[in-house]
């Protein structure tokens, strides 16, 4: 349930315009198609690793055992950073929307409102957290349901115009494509940030139960889940929105999401406006997630000698205190849209986001193909393991080069090249960091779940 929560965020509800507009309608859809088996293959990569080594923390530990320290350390600060990116994209998308009902109300000012609800949540208990979680992803996951619903009706002519588009959106005035494969090739790391939470299954990997069971399982419904929610609905969006209507993420415009559109153009009374908190219920959703995998992160780190011991404490209700406020805080940089235009500031921390993905993406692929290069030559049997990648090698091939290849895409978008001006100097300093400063032997016993 935290997975599913995790990976419906801003990416489907806010951002997928800024790929509509992109790519145009065809293209987009061709992107989240690409986007949900890439997830996909990497999931399955990770459900081998996270069912051989079931720890409470994620992914950076198999980085460590397969690869090295230093990649285990920058892995671990590379998805913290991606959820904290995520976070503050949440609050600054969330804050936009409010400005439909309350525009006098500066934006940064309901981020520190919302900032201040998701550390109620995640404050007291795992508990709080788990409750609270379950009823924001059951929200989202009705809000696709119906907009897939009325989306399909609205499609054959049952909307407020009476008129049945069909899928002539998809044949626009310079083709199918009308910005080209470019356009695909460009957005497919903001498609890959909307996939971003997939692999929050590692990071509960240790408290699940039964982890040989519940792993595969939910890996085998990822790629259904995916196209279900993603794809569906980026082909309704697609299909009743004008591509070159739709919000491009300007300054004028960021706070129409395309659900919200979608409702607007059905014609239902309040339909739009309802639709619009549930999409901020859904971004805070996907926050109170991502708060949750930082807070963890740092704890498992700790845990690992690689922070100070004090990250890893926690309070009598089991919540690494310490660990939560430091994830929050860096959080709330999206409270720089105070000074700078928040259309500008969400895009960049998506940019951010995706590239932080991307990287651990491929670490999480290079991490399972030398741990089977290291089973062979301990001797193992592959065969003994209880779940293993299908269509080895190249599951994993596919995905290492397909996530290589939208990182150097991105290059070419002038809208999202902030991430790679960040990110690689980002993974730089990690790395040195831990060669010079940290350095420390890990304790194996937080290997064990």
């Amino acid at each position: 349930m935290i997975a599913l929560g995790g990976v419906i965020g801003s990416g489907l509800f806010v951002s997928s315009g800024y790929t509509i507009g992109q790519a145009g309608p065809l293209g987009a859809v061709l992107a989240y198609v690409v986007g949900a088996v890439i997830a996909w293959l990497v999931m399955s990569c990770l459900g081998e690793l996270a069912v051989q080594y079931p720890v409470s923390g994620g992914f950076h530990v198999y980085a460590y055992k397969a690869i090295s320290p230093a990649a285990g350390f920058t892995t671990a600060w590379l998805y913290w950073l991606c959820w904290v990116a995520a976070l503050g994209s949440e609050f600054t998308a969330s804050a936009l929307l409010m400005q439909r009902w309350i525009p006098q109300v500066d934006v940064w000012i309901w981020c520190v409102i919302f900032a201040a609800l998701l550390f109620l949540l995640n404050a007291f208990s795992v508990k709080w957290f788990g409750e609270a979680e379950f009823w924001f992803s059951l929200l989202k996951v009705a809000a696709i349901v119906v907009l897939l619903i009325v989306g399909f009706a609205a499609i054959f002519g049952f909307n407020a115009g009476g008129e049945a588009p069909l899928l002539s959106n998809f044949m626009t005035e310079d083709g199918l494509l009308p910005t080209g494969t470019t356009g695909v090739f460009i957005t497919i790391l903001s498609v890959f940030y909307a996939f971003s939470g997939t692999e929050l299954i590692a990071i509960a990997a240790g408290e699940t139960k039964d982890p040989q069971v519940a792993i595969p399982r939910a890996i085998r419904t990822t790629l259904l889940r995916l196209v279900i929610f993603f794809v569906g609905a980026i082909f309704v969006i697609a299909a009743l929105v004008p591509w070159d209507q739709i919000s491009l993420l300007s300054d004028e415009n960021i706070e129409a999401s395309p659900f919200v559109a979608i409702f607007e153009i059905v014609g239902i009374p309040y339909a739009a406006d309802i639709m619009a908190v549930v999409v901020i219920i859904a971004l805070l959703s996907a926050g109170n997630s991502g708060l949750y995998a930082c807070s963890r992160l740092m704890y498992s780190m700790a845990e690992m000698n690689q922070l100070p011991a004090a990250f890893g404490k926690t309070t009598e209700r089991g919540v690494p205190m310490l660990s939560l406020v430091i994830s929050l805080a860096a959080g709330l940089i999206c409270l720089i849209s105070s000074v700078v235009s928040p259309g500008a500031v969400y895009l960049a921390l998506v940019s951010i986001a995706g590239f932080a993905v991307v990287a651990v993406w491929i670490v999480i692929v290079v991490a399972q193909m030398m741990n089977r290069r290291k089973i062979v030559a301990d001797g193992g049997d592959i065969d003994k393991l209880a779940y293993k990648t299908p269509m080895y090698p190249w599951v994993p091939i596919i995905a290492l080069v397909a996530c290589v290849i939208s990182l150097i895409a991105v290059a070419f978008d002038p809208n999202q090249v902030a991430a790679l001006l960040f990110g690689i100097p980002f993974v730089v300093i990690c790395y040195i960091v831990h060669k010079v400063v940290i350095d420390k032997p890990v304790r194996e016993d937080s290997f064990v779940s």
